[in-house]
C-alpha cells in the first residue's frame, strides 16, 4: 500500500522524489541556470580584486571562454560548480535519483567539454586552472588558491 501511495517502504513518512516537471518545463528551468557571474565566480573576482590582481573576464576569443584570465601571465581560470563539473567533494558527488541516464550523460558531456576547452587553451600556450565552488566557501582557502595561481 505504501508503494501505491508513492512512499518509501523504509520510512513510510518520506515520499519518493520524482520530477514533477514536464520535459519542456525542465528544459526551460535548466536554461535559466547561470553560466557567468555566478556567486562562486563573483567571490573569486572579489578576492582577486582585494589582492590587487588585474584580470579580464570571459574573453570570447579564447577557447571555452574562461571565467577570468591574466593575459600578461598567460593564465586562465575556470570557476566550476562542483555538481555540474563532477568534483569529487561533498557537493559534487550526489546525483539525482530520477532520470539517472539523462544526468549521467549530461554530466559526462560536461566533463568531456571541460577537457576539450582546457586542452585547447594549453595548446595555445595558456596555463589553465580550475577553482572549484567548494574552494570559495573559505576565504583563506580561496586566497591561498588565487595567490598560488598568480605566482
Amino acid at each position: 500500500m505504501c508503494q501505491a501511495q508513492g512512499l518509501n517502504n523504509e520510512n513510510k513518512h518520506t515520499p519518493q522524489r520524482t520530477d514533477h516537471l514536464s520535459a519542456e518545463q525542465r528544459s526551460r528551468l535548466m536554461s535559466n541556470v547561470r553560466h557567468q557571474d555566478t556567486e562562486p565566480e563573483l567571490q573569486v573576482r572579489r578576492m582577486a580584486d582585494a589582492l590587487g590582481y588585474s584580470y579580464d573576464l570571459h574573453p570570447k576569443d579564447l577557447p571555452g571562454t574562461p571565467d577570468m584570465v591574466f593575459p600578461d601571465r598567460r593564465k586562465a581560470i575556470f570557476v566550476h560548480g562542483c555538481f555540474w563539473h563532477g568534483h569529487d567533494c561533498k557537493a559534487g558527488r550526489p546525483r539525482p535519483k530520477s532520470n539517472q541516464e539523462y544526468w549521467s550523460q549530461k554530466l559526462a558531456e560536461n566533463l568531456r567539454r571541460d577537457a576539450v576547452k582546457e586542452a585547447s587553451l594549453r595548446a595555445q600556450g595558456w596555463n589553465v586552472y580550475v577553482i572549484w565552488e567548494c574552494e570559495t566557501k573559505n576565504e583563506e582557502t580561496l586566497r591561498a588558491r588565487i595567490e598560488a595561481i598568480w605566482d
